[in-house]
């Protein structure tokens, strides 16, 4: 028989608060963290907006010349575990080191540190090139260094799935206890790619909004949304096995019950259009929850604000869930954080787990009109006072990617 595993953790780097007191406070008054972008000159950029994390300061959250060593997507990363771990009260002089591990994984990396250090190349040379790049920038280094700052001895992975890294590696996180390979894992994303190739890329591939009007500009489901904002922050969660969590005197936050994690096989950018994939993920979370459609409250959609993903999320829930699809409440987060890539399933399962604490369920900012092919109920105009016992978490990832979790208030 299979563990169970709950939630006695969390921390938060967003671009609406930099711990997860600050988030949910933002969240549940509308706040959006989207800006005029001031990481970079954007005179030559369609694109003027982002939304980036302010007022972060990374060594006032660890030794300088620790920071130094980073890149900023594991600042962020080693930053919210050591909330999320604070919370948990896990004290590692009473733990086997090698029973708590970590699963953070990034979409990009440290872009940021391979461009500076591409331009250094090819202005005075190889021999300019800074000794720590490579270890700075690539993406499994969140996960060795909050491993390193907590002193995590187990199981350390690092899932790259684009979009769906935070959700997968949530999800991969709950499958290692379940099996009975860890006790504790630390798990999330974190992402920190607002860089001058990182927007340009992204904004060749038409998938940027190009407005101007912050409170516009990420708006998902809206029939004029045109586009996702990018963010960046890190979403980083403790889980813990149930008994293991009960014999300590752990607090519980809620219950992670299902895992879902399917590939559409059909596009590098684009969702399947019948949703089949996404569809997929979300009943094998229901399943495994033991519980049916008509018990799902509330979707945390990904919702990211473009024309595809919005319409084929949308038919993926209505082919999963049915008719009962028109009874759950369904938002995105992304309304006020902007997309924060291999962070985003992170941040979302945090504002899950909240909204389970809180039965309460945040608007879509932003959005003020939903398409006439998004017909569901996307929480509009106001945040709903509302039992929340059962939330799923959506996450789709170029490359066909997706991934859903199941969270259920702890009983």
């Amino acid at each position: 028989m299979s563990k169970r595993v709950v939630v006695t953790g969390m921390g938060a780097i967003t671009p609406i608060g930099n711990n997860v007191e600050e988030f949910w406070k933002s969240v549940k008054e509308g706040k959006c963290g989207i800006d005029n972008i001031t990481k970079f000159d954007t005179s030559e950029y369609e694109v003027k907006l982002a939304a980036e994390v302010k007022g972060f300061v990374a060594k006032e959250h660890m030794e300088f010349k620790t920071a130094k060593r980073m890149s900023t997507f594991s600042q962020y990363a080693v930053c919210a575990a050591k909330e999320a771990f604070e919370q948990s009260k896990i004290d590692m002089t009473k733990e086997d080191p090698f029973r708590v591990g970590v699963s953070v994984g990034s979409g990009i990396g440290g872009l940021q540190d391979m461009e500076m250090e591409g331009i250094k190349l090819h202005e005075k040379g190889p021999s300019r090139v800074k000794p720590l790049l490579v270890p700075m920038m690539i993406t499994n280094m969140a996960a060795g260094n909050v491993a390193i700052a907590l002193g995590l001895k187990g199981k350390s992975i690092n899932v790259v799935t684009a979009c769906a890294t935070g959700t997968h590696s949530i999800g991969e996180a709950y499958r290692t206890i379940q099996c009975g390979d860890a006790d504790v894992m630390v798990a999330g994303g974190t992402e920190s790619s607002i860089t001058p190739l990182g927007v340009a890329g992204f904004s060749s591939l038409t998938a940027l909004s190009k407005s101007t009007d912050k409170t516009r500009a990420s708006i998902p489901f809206d029939k004029d949304r045109n586009g996702f904002v990018m963010g960046e922050g890190a979403g980083i969660v403790v889980l813990e096995e149930l008994e293991h969590a009960k014999k300590r005197g752990a607090t519980i936050l809620a219950e992670v019950v299902g895992y879902g994690a399917t590939c559409d096989a059909y596009h590098i950018t684009s969702p399947a259009e019948n949703g089949e994939g996404a569809a997929k993920a979300m009943e094998l979370a229901i399943k495994e929850s033991g519980m049916n459609t008509k018990d799902v409250d509330y979707i945390n959609a990904h919702g990211t604000s473009t024309h595809h993903n919005d319409l084929f999320e949308t038919r993926a829930i209505k082919l999963a869930l049915g008719d009962d699809a028109y009874n759950v409440k369904v938002n995105s987060t992304k309304s006020m954080v902007g997309h924060l890539l291999g962070a985003a399933g992170g941040v979302e399962f945090i504002t899950c787990v909240k909204s389970i604490n809180d039965n309460y369920i945040h608007q879509t900012v932003g959005t003020l009109e939903a398409d006439s092919d998004c017909d569901l109920d996307y929480v509009i105009g106001r945040g709903v006072d509302t039992e929340v016992n059962l939330a799923l978490t959506n996450s789709l990832g170029f490359g066909g990617h997706n991934a859903t979790l199941a969270i259920r208030k702890y009983r």
